[in-house]
C-alpha cells in the first residue's frame, strides 16, 4: 500500500503531526448511545422504509424491487444514519465535544454480507457513503470551532457476520458460509463509500478471524490501486475472552505479524474486554509494532443483563496507567462507553507522552 500517493495529503499530514504530539482521543460507544434513544421498529424504518418499499433501490435491470417488508429492522443501527440522520450526527457532536480527535461512522455492519440479514443487501454503498458524509461534516463543523485542533474521520469496516476460518456447523468443520473472494468484494464496495463520502482513514476493526481480516486488507489494497491513491488504513482486533487469543485462535503477538505487511497506521484491540483485561496485549503490542498502537476497549465486562457497569472514572484510572508506562499513541471507548467515558480518558492522558514507535532493531530484540 506504501507505494501510492496520499489521497488526502494535506489530511495525513495534519493527523501525523497530531499523533507525534500527543496520544489521540477516539470516540465511544455507537450502540451504547443508540439504545439511550429507546427506538421502536417505526424510528427504524422511517418514512424510506414504513410500508417495506424501498422507492431508491434498483434492481440489476433498473427496476424498483421490494426490500425489509418481511422481517424487523429494530436493532439495525446502520439503518438509522438513513432514516435518523440528526440522532447519528449528534451522536458524533457529543463525542466531539468530549474531546474525540477521532469519530469513527456508523458503518460496522454495512457490508452486504450483513445487510443481507436485514434484506437491505443493496444498501451497502449508500450507507458507507451517508456514514461518512455525516461524520465528515460533524468534525469539519468541531474544526470550524476549534482550527488549531483538527478533526478526522474514521471509516469503519466491521468483521461482518460471517467467518472464513470457522464452520457454523458443528457436524461439518470444513463448512464455509462465506468466501474470501466475496469478503473482499464487499468490504470493496463498502471502502469504496467510506472514502467517497470523505473518511480520512479506514479501520478494519473487531477482528475475530484473521483472515477476514486478511480479505479485507487485500480489497483495500486492489482498491487503492484502481483509484490511484489511498488512505491510511488502522487495524484492530479483538480478545475474544481471557484465554488471550482472538476467535480464530491467535495470540496478540501472532495477531500483529499476520497483518504488518500491509503497513499499517495503528494496530490495536477493542471491544470484548475491559481496559485491564486488555492491558497485557496492549502491551504486547506496544513492544513489538512498527506502527502506532491504539486501544478502545469496553467500559468493563458486561453483567448478568448484558449491561456494563464500569464507570469514566475507573475505565479513565486504568487507561492513564497505559498512557504513563508509553504504551499508547490513539485511545478510546468501545461497548458501554459514552461522552463521560471519552471526557474522563481524555483528561487521563492529556499530560501524558505518546508511545514512541520502536525501530525494526529494537521490535525484533523485544
Amino acid at each position: 500500500m506504501s507505494a501510492l500517493p496520499w489521497l488526502h495529503p494535506d489530511r495525513v499530514a495534519l493527523l501525523e503531526q497530531a499523533l507525534h504530539q500527543r496520544i489521540l482521543i477516539l470516540d465511544g460507544g455507537m450502540g451504547t448511545m443508540l439504545q439511550a434513544h429507546e427506538l421502536d421498529e417505526s424510528s427504524f424504518r422511517g418514512d424510506r422504509f414504513e410500508h417495506g418499499h424501498d422507492g431508491h433501490a434498483k434492481s440489476a435491470d433498473g427496476h424498483a424491487h421490494e426490500h425489509a417488508g418481511s422481517c424487523d429492522l429494530k436493532g439495525n443501527n446502520d439503518l438509522l444514519t438513513l432514516t435518523k440522520p440528526d440522532i447519528i450526527r449528534g451522536v458524533h457532536a457529543a463525542y466531539l465535544e468530549a474531546g474525540a480527535d477521532l469519530v469513527e461512522t456508523n458503518t460496522f455492519n454495512s457490508t452486504r454480507v450483513s445487510q443481507a440479514d436485514y434484506g437491505l443487501q443493496h444498501l451497502a454503498y449508500e450507507l458507507n457513503l451517508e456514514g461518512a458524509r455525516l461524520a465528515r461534516v460533524a468534525c469539519d463543523d468541531m474544526t470550524a470551532k476549534t482550527p488549531d485542533k483538527p478533526r478526522f474521520v474514521i471509516g469503519v469496516l466491521g468483521p461482518t457476520s460471517r467467518t472464513a476460518s470457522l464452520s457454523p456447523d458443528v457436524n461439518d468443520p470444513g463448512f464455509r458460509n462465506v468466501t474470501f473472494e466475496e469478503l473482499g468484494e464487499n468490504y470493496t464496495e463498502s471502502a469504496n463509500g467510506l472514502i467517497d463520502g470523505g473518511a480520512d482513514v479506514i479501520m478494519v476493526e473487531t477482528i475475530f478471524d484473521t483472515l477476514n481480516a486478511k480479505a479485507a486488507l487485500f480489497a483495500l489494497s486492489e482498491l487503492f490501486h484502481q483509484r490511484g491513491a489511498r488512505v491510511p488504513v488502522m487495524i484492530s482486533g479483538t480478545i475474544t475472552d481471557r484465554s488471550g487469543r482472538t476467535l480464530s485462535g491467535q495470540t496478540a503477538e501472532a495477531f500483529y505479524y499476520s497483518v504488518a505487511h500491509a503497513r499499517p497506521l495503528s494496530v490495536g484491540f477493542n471491544c470484548a474486554l475491559g481496559a485491564e483485561d486488555l492491558r497485557p496485549h496492549v502491551q504486547t503490542l506496544s513492544s513489538i509494532a512498527e506502527s502506532y498502537v491504539s486501544t478502545h476497549p469496553n467500559a468493563g465486562l458486561p453483567n448478568a443483563f448484558g449491561e456494563y457497569d464500569e464507570s469514566p472514572e475507573h475505565m479513565a484510572g486504568v487507561i492513564g496507567g497505559f498512557a504513563r508506562d508509553g504504551l499508547l499513541n490513539l485511545v478510546g471507548g468501545c461497548c458501554g462507553t459514552t461522552p463521560a467515558h471519552i471526557k474522563a480518558i481524555a483528561e487521563a492522558v492529556r499530560d501524558c507522552a505518546p508511545r514512541v514507535i520502536p525501530s525494526a532493531t529494537q521490535a525484533e530484540a523485544a
